[in-house]
């Protein structure tokens, strides 16, 4: 699939074991996979690109989940 480009800030969402997402500027709310440790950062705001995860079914489901390949931060 193609690769999505989202920027937005990211935020703990408190399901189950934990989700990491990234609220987008759209106001769409994308689940992370597998983010990276160093983008596990709540109010940070970043651009993410990534993939679209259909086949991937979370505990959370608190929106598309998007695979992050590559981001940056975004400075205030």
């Amino acid at each position: 699939s193609m690769s999505t480009q989202v920027k937005g800030t990211i935020e703990y969402k408190d399901f189950g074991t934990g989700a990491w997402a990234l609220v987008g500027s759209d106001g769409t709310t994308y689940e992370l996979h597998k983010a990276p440790n160093n983008l596990q950062q709540e109010g940070l705001q970043v651009s993410v690109e990534g993939q679209i995860r259909d086949d991937v079914m979370t505990m959370a489901m608190i929106g598309p989940v998007l695979e992050v390949k590559n981001f940056k931060v975004i400075e205030g």
